[in-house]
């Protein structure tokens, strides 16, 4: 009967121990997958960072509604890593430190089993010396009893110690799964939030680019290209590259208009010359 009792408890036993395996496993593989996810959320910050210092060196060196757009732009995408550095730290407290903390649980609970396993084997081996002992010693009572006492205490011993794992595997499942439960519904809320408040930024980001007046920029543009004075000059670029014809036509003119104003000379010249010539006629009749 005793031993048949020791089976069933051996069995049990067993059960717990996988069960602290199966938590020590699979507990140990989501801490390390979390706290890897964690980390390239913190390097996706990072990288962030380093967009919103491109882009903000960038829009300085641009057009007015362009540098306005890419810059309210970089702001808001600044602030979305202030956000994303909140979910790291959060994933960091919420998630990855509880499930560090079944690392320790985990020991305690293996230390319980050993100790239960201790007391059994004990138990069992005070069995098995008692049923030796009545096999050679049928008629010695001394040493038979002496034997069952020693029995006894083991049996008491590892009642005892039975009695203690299956309450603090019972509390330890319990709590396992009240933590399973907190801590991924800890990660749903901070992944929640966190998209929340990225699909804010992002919409306002976007309407911050979409603001952006590319005709204006391009006439902001052209005018750099092209000075105050480029009117003027364009005139002056033109005149002097007419048709041959045009140039011929415009000497022609200007051929022309020297020539009038030579014969109006000539004209007056030879005014002059009747003068002197009247002049000198009243001279010679005078003397």
């Amino acid at each position: 009967m005793l031993r048949r009792s020791l089976e069933s408890r051996d069995a049990q036993t067993r059960q717990l121990q996988d069960a602290v395996a199966n938590v020590e496993k699979h507990f140990g593989e989501l801490c390390q997958i979390f706290a890897a996810y964690v980390r390239k959320t913190a390097r996706l910050r990072d990288k962030a960072d380093l967009l919103v210092q491109e882009v903000t060196a960038y829009a300085a060196s641009e057009t007015p509604q362009l540098r306005q757009g890419l810059k309210s732009f970089a702001e808001e995408f600044a602030k979305l890593q202030d956000y994303r550095q909140a979910e790291v730290e959060r994933l960091e407290a919420k998630v990855v430190e509880p499930l560090k903390v079944y690392g320790t649980i985990v020991k305690m609970k293996r230390d319980d089993l050993k100790a239960t396993l201790t007391a059994r084997n004990r138990e069992a081996k005070q069995l098995t010396q008692l049923e030796r002992t009545r096999q050679r010693n049928p008629s010695d009572r001394h040493i038979i009893s002496q034997a069952e006492t020693e029995l006894q205490r083991a049996t008491i011993d590892a009642t005892r110690t039975t009695r203690h794992l299956e309450e603090t595997i019972d509390n330890f499942e319990k709590q396992k799964i009240k933590d399973i439960k907190n801590i991924f519904s800890e990660f749903i809320t901070i992944e929640m939030l966190f998209h929340g408040k990225a699909l804010e930024v992002y919409t306002t980001a976007f309407q911050d680019i979409q603001k952006i007046d590319e005709e204006e920029d391009l006439e902001v543009f052209r005018n750099s290209l092209y000075p105050a004075d480029y009117s003027s000059r364009l005139d002056i670029v033109r005149a002097n590259s007419k048709s041959p014809l045009q140039r011929s036509l415009s000497s022609k003119c200007v051929s022309g208009t020297g020539q009038v104003t030579t014969g109006r000379l000539r004209k007056d010249q030879q005014a002059d010359d009747d003068d002197e010539d009247e002049d000198l006629d009243i001279t010679e009749d005078e003397s």
